[in-house]
């Protein structure tokens, strides 16, 4: 028998809205493992005890960025036309079905001109607390990688732009310690700005010369910025198309739970990165006793076993650093040290039927 669709839509029904929300739906279950109430404690010292208009709920602006990341809506606008429609979203934020929920620009304005970077990482770190209590969390192991979020930027609306060359996390270690010994030695440290010395050398009168010893005496490089988004940076990698995004340096432990991150724009290498993660991780989890990164990490400064610093990167570490040892070796060196018949049949696949070298060279003495 046939039965057309209801069309109900004008009736007045007395509903409770806790019925509404499945038993095991996942925001459900977020708000009973979760005592939101301790954002209040974070963020008092943002607000007036007595002065201005009333603001929305703190709490209800850090739930609406969770729903936006749980559910993987792309921006705050469409978040929050999903929440005033979404009874479930109404339900977690503590809203009735027919009051008006937070506008996205009141969400914006609070997280780019309230809420600092300390409070976001002091929930962060409140939250890995939480976790790491009930005995989910295990640091002793940590991994680190970088994911590749694209920018919503044209790449073709972009400039060059002449910025300042930033000095590396190694250099300024290596100064630090170049400084300690001739202090103990008694003699004057380096300042930061100062160069070994070159000799004079006579050269052409080339404009483009001239541009560059310009650049390099003013510590320069030219580097493509987004117009629309100039915090963001040109990603090129392989076969990857050419694009301006962000890159998201990311700590886990074994069981996925994130425990440290860094956002970065997309031109800056993952080795370069790695120190920043590093330290925040081994701060915050002392206990830590592994890093485990994939081979855009096997830099020499980081393979290279420094004590007192990367007390965390054991083995992994010294497997990498053994390996660019290897490569660098002479090849009758490495043989030597192998003793193996492969490397043997390599060479006669090759080809190669003289002696390479009449003797094996000894190995340079440590630094």
């Amino acid at each position: 028998m046939l039965e057309r669709g209801k069309r109900d839509r004008d009736l007045v029904e007395f509903v409770v809205i806790d019925q509404l929300v499945p038993a095991e739906h996942l925001l459900r279950k977020i708000d009973a493992a979760v005592d939101f109430d301790r954002i209040y404690e974070m963020v008092d010292i943002l607000y007036s005890e007595d002065n201005g208009r009333p603001s929305v709920d703190p709490v209800v602006l850090f739930k609406v960025v969770l729903i936006q990341h749980l559910y993987g809506l792309p921006s705050l606008r469409r978040t929050a036309d999903e929440i005033s429609a979404n009874i479930c979203y109404r339900w977690f934020l503590g809203y009735t079905l027919q009051e008006e929920t937070p506008h996205f620009s009141t969400v914006s304005y609070n997280f780019r001109h309230r809420f600092t970077a300390e409070t976001v990482d002091q929930i962060f770190a409140w939250i890995l607390e939480e976790v790491a209590e009930e005995g989910y969390l295990s640091p002793k192991a940590v991994f680190i990688d970088g994911t590749n979020i694209k920018a919503n930027a044209n790449t073709k609306k972009q400039i060059k732009e002449q910025v300042p060359v930033a000095s590396k996390h190694y250099a300024k270690e290596l100064m630090a310690e170049v400084n300690a010994d001739r202090e103990a030695h008694g003699k004057k440290p380096f300042d930061d700005d100062d160069e070994p010395p070159t000799a004079p050398k006579k050269r052409k009168d080339n404009t483009s010369r001239k541009k560059l010893a310009r650049r390099k005496k003013e510590k320069t490089h030219t580097v493509t910025k987004s117009i629309t988004d100039p915090d963001c940076g040109l990603f090129v990698k392989g076969e990857h198309k050419r694009q301006f995004a962000y890159e998201a340096h990311t700590a886990c432990d074994k069981n996925g739970f994130v425990l440290e991150t860094i956002v970065t724009p997309g031109n800056v290498h993952d080795s370069v990165a790695f120190d920043e993660v590093y330290d925040k991780v081994t701060k915050t989890f002392p206990e830590t006793e592994t890093i485990v990164a994939d081979s855009a990490y096997k830099t020499p400064h980081i393979c290279h076993h420094k004590p007192g610093r990367l007390q965390g990167i054991q083995k992994r570490s010294q497997d990498l650093h053994k390996l660019s040892l290897q490569r660098a070796l002479h090849p009758l060196q490495r043989l030597r040290e192998n003793r193996t018949a492969a490397y043997l049949e390599t060479l006669r696949r090759a080809g190669r039927r003289r002696t390479l070298y009449t003797e094996v060279p000894e190995p340079l003495p440590a630094a």
